[in-house]
């Protein structure tokens, strides 16, 4: 009884102090969870959890472990001062693998810095150990079911063979159209492959090679002897090819069995529990939803189409629990949830439910249990465990929860509105913290990135950040996103800027029209990626936002097209390459419309954007300046396409203090307001 009186005494105490909003900086000290997975026994999950070292500006990341039953705390597995993730278990439970960067007994002091490799901890105590040697490191691997064995992923070219002091060249010198990417840079003459590596002496054996495709996604049979795996064997992926399929080889080596039969995307293969039967999702036309589909893992025979009716992405697929059942997750409708499909009825149900996003999930069928990462817009992920069938429900980690007692969160409210043309679309509207009745508050717009994505109910911080400093925000799903099926997804095709663009105005009127709380003489606007092509677009055709942020942004289709890395990539979008209609392409460019952009207006943008190039963000730049417009270009050193989720954490921050201070000095008419750099 004690205990329960200092429990509440403690939640009232956290209420009477949760008063602020979150704020950019907040970031820096969060905990991520991922990448979780349970004990063979049913009685522990592995899981990874991320942190920030804010005065080394970098993450760190230890696999962790919490128990399945109730009350159990986390402990942290892995040694401090190395990161480490990647968790997977030995089919007996005994130990645990994992991937980490750190250096080994072995490596010569003067070698080049560490690369991931496999360590293994044995549950019973002691030190980890590393067990593979690669040059090149490790990028995936698996257990196999006996667990005297890993098949690995990892890189191998000709380079490797020749002393980098040695070398007569320090040039890049490419043949092929495909020759760089945004995260990983400038390709080398390295191609992924596989190795198996013995689990107790560390011995490696490459089983397959190659200097013009790669080989990924490793799969083991359910006896061990043969592995899954994807490769482009056309010899073209490095010129456009789209031609992925499903291989097995013998876990020894020697030739290669084709079991998939598509002309497009084969990937992610499956085995069934009997290891007769791979499977995998194809495609049979570019930029269709993937498919799943059934083969017989011996090869030689037809695939088959399975769960016909499903108009969703799958991925994360795993068989279990049973031979007729299969699992998947996919975005839905502004949600991410887990699905089951069954094989005897052909049909697809829904497990888990809810306004949240559910993902990253794992099953042990002995212990009925399945686990799964969840958040929602107040919440990171989470670790979550349940039923098989999705019942029972229980948290088992709380990694925020101390730091999310001091905070007031936003809540956000669907708002489904009809467009222009009748169809049906869904937005979501967040009130400014401390909103009241009576009050005029300024909204800021936002357009997801994709355009092939979709915003929905899980966590945004920067949407948390926009409100707690005072602004509504309203962002959609207009046609060209997924989680609507294809013909929605595919609604923009040959039409960028056209009925996407009318959705995403059609949905701010009607948020107008229902809320006149919000102040139509203060709207901003701002989007990333396709998000930021829209930005530019709509500010290139409407004066009514007095302020834009757009960020890694489009503005010109005509030189994008030879400079970004996915070379002439939008001939999907566009039926056709720039060189077969080079009038499409400019008008549906932003820098046509630049002299009409009257709206002010700050460009954030990357030096190592591979996926839209920083001359996209220079071109609006000097475009508008030269029409007179109030603007301003922030480029940000060493970062990718991916600043906003994956850049070095101070930028992160800074990025969103940019778009404060901009919306600041335009939204509310602060004068002062000062810019992130200001001295």
């Amino acid at each position: 009884m004690a205990m329960r009186r200092l429990l509440a005494a403690f939640c009232l105490c956290s209420a009477a102090f949760a008063s602020r909003g979150i704020t950019a900086e907040d970031y820096l000290t969060f905990h991520f969870v991922s990448d979780a997975h349970i004990s063979p026994d049913g009685r522990h999950v592995a899981y990874v959890l991320t942190f920030i070292d804010a005065k080394k500006n970098r993450r760190n990341s230890a696999i962790w472990m919490v128990d399945t039953g109730k009350g159990s705390e986390p402990r942290r597995l892995t040694a401090e001062g190395f990161n480490s993730n990647s968790p997977r278990w030995s089919m007996d439970g005994s130990r645990l693998a994992f991937q980490s960067t750190r250096a080994t007994d072995s490596q010569d002091k003067d070698a080049e810095p560490a690369k991931a490799q496999i360590f293994i901890l044995r549950m019973d105590g002691g030190e980890a150990h590393a067990v593979s040697h690669l040059k090149n490191g490790v990028s995936a691997f698996q257990w196999s079911p006996d667990g005297r064995r890993f098949v690995a992923v990892s890189r191998i070219g000709p380079s490797d063979a020749v002393p980098r002091d040695t070398r007569k060249s320090d040039v890049r010198h490419y043949a092929h159209l495909y020759y760089k990417f945004n995260d990983t840079g400038w390709y080398d003459d390295k191609r992924s492959h596989l190795w198996v590596i013995d689990a107790a002496g560390g011995e490696d054996k490459q089983i397959t090679s190659g200097e013009e495709w790669n080989d990924t996604d490793p799969q083991w049979s359910p006896d061990g002897s043969r592995i899954a795996f994807v490769s482009d064997r056309t010899g073209h992926e490095y010129d456009g090819g789209h031609d992925k399929d499903v291989w097995v080889i013998d876990a020894d080596g020697g030739p290669l069995t084709k079991i998939s039969d598509h002309a497009f995307e084969d990937e992610s293969p499956r085995w069934s529990p009997d290891g007769s039967q791979i499977l995998f999702t194809g495609q049979t036309v570019r930029r269709q939803f993937p498919k799943l589909y059934v083969a017989g893992s011996h090869g030689g025979g037809p695939s088959h189409l399975i769960c016909e009716d499903l108009d969703l992405i799958p991925s994360g697929l795993r068989w279990a629990p049973g031979r007729n059942e299969i699992r998947f997750e996919a975005g839905s409708r502004g949600t991410y949830e887990i699905f089951r499909g069954d094989l005897a009825t052909n049909r697809v149900s829904q497990i888990t439910n809810g306004e949240r996003s559910s993902h990253g999930f794992d099953i042990n069928e002995k212990a009925g249990l399945m686990t799964y990462l969840v958040n929602d817009f107040e919440h990171p992920d989470e670790l979550y465990i349940s039923q098989l069938d999705g019942s029972g429900e229980r948290q088992l980690t709380h990694a925020n929860a101390r730091l999310w007692a001091e905070f007031d969160l936003a809540k956000v409210e669907r708002f489904p509105f009809t467009s222009t043309d009748k169809w049906a679309i869904e937005g979501f509207l967040v009130k400014p913290l401390g909103w009241q009745a009576g009050k005029k508050y300024p909204l800021i717009l936002n357009v997801h990135g994709g355009p092939a994505g979709q915003y929905g109910v899980d966590w945004y911080h920067e949407f948390q950040v926009y409100a707690a400093k005072g602004y509504a925000v309203f962002f959609c799903n207009p046609r060209g996103s997924t989680g609507y099926g294809q013909k929605f997804e595919r609604g923009i095709l040959n039409n960028w800027g056209g009925m996407d663009y009318q959705d995403i105005m059609a949905g701010l009127d009607a948020v107008l029209r229902a809320n006149p709380w919000i102040d139509s003489d203060r709207l901003g606007v701002t989007g990333g990626s396709y998000g930021g092509f829209m930005t530019n677009w709509i500010v290139g055709h409407t004066n009514r936002f007095k302020a834009a942020v757009t960020l890694r942004s489009l503005s010109n289709f005509i030189s994008d097209e030879g400079t970004r890395d996915g070379a002439y990539g939008h001939e999907d979008d566009f039926k056709g390459l720039v060189f077969d209609d080079f009038e499409q392409y400019w008008d549906a460019s932003p820098l046509k419309y630049a002299r009409q952009v009257k709206t002010p207006t700050l460009i954030l943008h990357s030096d190592n954007d591979f996926r839209v190039p920083l001359e996209q963000g220079e071109q609006w730049f000097r475009a508008l300046k030269h029409y007179g417009v109030t603007t301003e270009l922030v480029i940000f050193p060493r970062e990718n396409h991916n600043l906003t989720r994956t850049g070095e954490p101070k930028h992160l921050v800074e990025s969103l203090n940019w778009q404060l201070y901009w919306f600041d000095r335009f939204l509310n008419g602060d004068a002062g307001a000062r810019p992130p750099d200001a001295l």
